[in-house]
């Protein structure tokens, strides 16, 4: 049976042929999860994503009640299972998104900085460029210019 992101088999691979399946799957980005911490580890990241780049904005609850409500697991038990397996926390995780998204945002350039603030809830501007200056090393405006600088010599 396939679902999204998962697969059952009827009946277990052998050894050699998971590594070969999971050595192909890998050329094409997929990776390959067989133990339940990592795969709740996965929903988690994959939820946190969803919950981020949600286009139409509408996930407006704490990250932590989302997350509950979503994987039906208490926000403790997930924030533990997730420190134990990645060695981060899902706050971290969160941020780091979130600059990800920022990034493809200033790089579409059609929304100014207070706009993307706003749209990935962040209580300021200010809060946003921290950040992302604490994440990247440079400033949200920093990172614009260096955009247009790139646009304008490939033209």
């Amino acid at each position: 049976m396939v679902g999204f992101g998962e697969v059952d088999l009827a009946k277990p691979l052998a050894e050699d042929t998971t590594q070969k399946l999971s050595d192909k799957l890998d050329e094409y980005g997929i990776e390959v999860v067989q133990n339940q911490k990592s795969i709740l580890v996965q929903k988690i990241k994959d939820a946190i994503v969803d919950m981020v780049f949600n286009e139409e904005n509408t996930v407006n609850v704490k990250s932590s009640v989302y997350l509950a409500e979503k994987l039906d697991h208490s926000y403790g038990y997930l924030a533990n299972l997730f420190s134990e397996v990645t060695y981060t926390s899902i706050e971290n995780f969160i941020i780091l998104q979130k600059i990800e998204y920022t990034k493809q945002l200033i790089l579409k350039g059609n929304l100014s900085l207070t706009e993307i603030a706003f749209k990935l809830n962040y209580s300021s501007v200010a809060h946003l460029s921290t950040q992302f200056k604490k994440t990247t090393g440079i400033t949200p405006s920093s990172f614009q210019r260096i955009i247009k600088k790139r646009k304008e010599l490939n033209s």
